[in-house]
Order: structure tokens, then C-alpha cells, then sequence
């Protein structure tokens, strides 16, 4: 009698739990999915997103198409946006124009060297706020990131008479040093090693590891994605950097790519855009290049301290 008395009612339960499991998943995903959105506001939305990469897309589609189109092309109505002639007399004409090739032995010198010590002095300081304990430690800090409010041309008088006064005027070091020290990097590493477990820190040091071992062999690895982030985005900024060479500067052997393109349009003047369009090309592609194919790391880079 018991068994017959319970397999009844058994049966009863299974199919309520089940119905009372799919109810409540229907209802969470409910939750998970949220009101539907109308569809002209999602229509709004791609729109605006069309918009926004046509802003982006267009001149730089423009700027590569008008430097391999003939010169009639370029100045004909309607616009032609595809050209039906290639040619690189552009390019050509640009190069013979201007001395393309000092200028950009110039940018790579003082773009490589200029990133390198910037990155360097941005580790150190971040490994020092995170890591190291000493007096007005807070208050360093707080007018380190006060200086990114600042705009930089500020300091641009200071830093040409500091520069002029050590003879630094026309070189790689004037164009260099006085933007070596960066809030902007430093801030992004400092908030990154604020991640790091000091347990494994403290673990090195009983070990008898110093904090210029400590920070090589821990702390910079852990940090590599942060670092590499800094390293491209310091690196494009001093790509393209116009003002401060151009002050520091006054011959043609040691201008960089920027400051050559304006160059190249006071040889050319303003009636011959194919060639200008060209020397923006090669102002224009390296960093581009390097971009493409560093995004996924910026954007990781970037993501991970967020997250973290």
C-alpha cells in the first residue's frame, strides 16, 4: 500500500519542478533580454554609426585616392572618387619635391629614442608610487596628474628657452628630452601595477631581490599588455608631433615628416594637390600601418586594466 501510495504522487512532482524550471528560465531570460527596442531607434542607431565611420572613412579614402589620380582628375566635377587612371608620379614628384628621406630618418630617430626613454621614465615612476614608500608620496602623485590638465603649450616657452640656454637648439636632443616625462603613461601603468599581488612582491624581496630586480623580473611582465598599449600610443602622439619640432628647428636636415609636409606644400603651393596628397601619404601610412595591426593589442591592453 505505501509504494502505491507514493509513485503517485512521484509522478505529480516531476512534471510540476520541470514546468516551475522552465518557467523560471523563461523568465530570466526575459530579464537578460530586456525590453525590445523599436525598430526606428534601432534604425537611428545604425544610422548614426554610418555616419559617424563615413566622418572618419571618407578623408582618408580621399587622401589615398587623390594621390594616385592624374591632376585633371582631382580638380573634375562631378567628383570622381574612383579613380579610372592609377598613377604614382604623385609619389614620385613628392620624394624629388621635398627630402623625404632625412625626414623620415629624423622621425624614426627621434620617434624610436624619444619613446623609449618616455616609457622607461613612465615604468619607473609607476613601479615607485605602487611599490615604494616615501614621504609626500601623495602629494608627487596628485601634481603628476594634475599636469595632464594642463595644455601643452603651456610649457612651450620654457622648454625653448631652457633648450636654447644648453645649446640644444637644432638637435635631437632639443627635440627629445623636454618630452620625455609623461603624466599620461605613467598614470595608466600606475593604475595597472595597483593589480598586482605585493604578496609575490614581498615573497622576491625575502628571497634578497631589490626593487630593480623585482620590478624587471615581476612587475614588467605582469604589466606587458599595459606597456605595450603605452609603448603605441606614446609613439603615434610623438609620430606626429608638430609644434614643438617645428619651434626647436630652423634647418631642413632636421625637420621631421610633419613639419616636411608643410614643406612640401610651400614648394608645391596650392595648386598642386596630387603631390601634397602624397607627402600626407607618407606622413600618414607608417602610423596607420602599426595601428591595423596593433588595435586588437591597444584595445586588450586598455580592456584588461579596466576589468582589472
Amino acid at each position: 500500500m505505501s509504494t502505491l501510495s507514493t509513485e503517485p504522487a512521484q509522478a505529480s512532482t516531476i512534471p510540476q519542478a520541470a514546468d516551475g524550471t522552465s518557467r523560471r528560465a523563461d523568465l530570466n531570460a526575459g530579464r537578460r533580454r530586456g525590453p525590445r527596442r523599436p525598430a526606428w531607434l534601432t534604425g537611428l542607431l545604425i544610422a548614426a554609426v554610418v555616419a559617424t565611420i563615413g566622418v572618419f572613412i571618407l578623408p582618408l579614402y580621399w587622401l589615398f585616392s587623390s594621390s594616385l589620380k592624374p591632376h585633371e582628375q582631382i580638380y573634375s566635377w562631378p567628383l570622381q572618387w574612383i579613380p579610372t587612371q592609377v598613377t604614382l608620379e604623385n609619389f614620385l614628384d613628392a620624394w624629388n619635391a621635398a627630402p623625404f628621406d632625412r625626414f623620415f630618418l629624423n622621425s624614426i630617430i627621434t620617434t624610436g629614442v624619444g619613446t623609449a626613454l618616455e616609457i622607461s621614465l613612465a615604468i619607473l615612476c609607476a613601479y615607485a608610487f605602487v611599490f615604494v614608500d616615501f614621504r609626500y608620496k601623495k602629494i608627487a602623485f596628485a601634481l603628476i596628474v594634475a599636469s595632464m590638465m594642463l595644455p601643452g603649450h603651456v610649457t612651450l616657452i620654457v622648454n625653448y628657452i631652457t633648450v636654447a640656454n644648453l645649446g640644444w637648439l637644432n638637435s635631437y636632443a632639443g627635440i627629445i628630452l623636454p618630452g620625455v616625462a609623461s603624466a599620461f603613461a605613467m598614470f595608466l601603468l600606475y593604475q595597472y601595477m595597483r593589480t598586482i599581488d605585493k604578496d609575490i612582491l614581498q615573497a622576491a624581496e625575502i628571497d634578497g631581490a631589490g626593487h630593480i630586480r623585482r620590478m624587471l623580473t615581476i612587475v614588467v611582465p605582469l604589466s606587458s599588455p599595459m606597456i605595450l598599449t603605452c609603448t603605441l600610443i606614446v609613439m603615434v602622439s610623438k609620430w606626429n608631433e608638430y609644434v614643438w619640432p617645428l619651434i626647436v628647428t630652423s634647418t631642413a636636415t632636421m625637420r621631421t615628416l610633419p613639419i616636411g609636409l608643410l614643406f612640401l606644400r610651400t614648394q608645391e603651393g596650392y595648386s598642386n594637390w596630387g603631390v601634397i596628397m602624397a607627402g600626407a601619404v607618407f606622413v600618414s601610412l607608417p602610423m596607420l600601418v602599426i595601428f591595423f595591426l596593433a588595435q586588437k593589442r591597444i584595445i586588450g591592453g586598455l580592456a584588461a586594466g579596466a576589468m582589472k
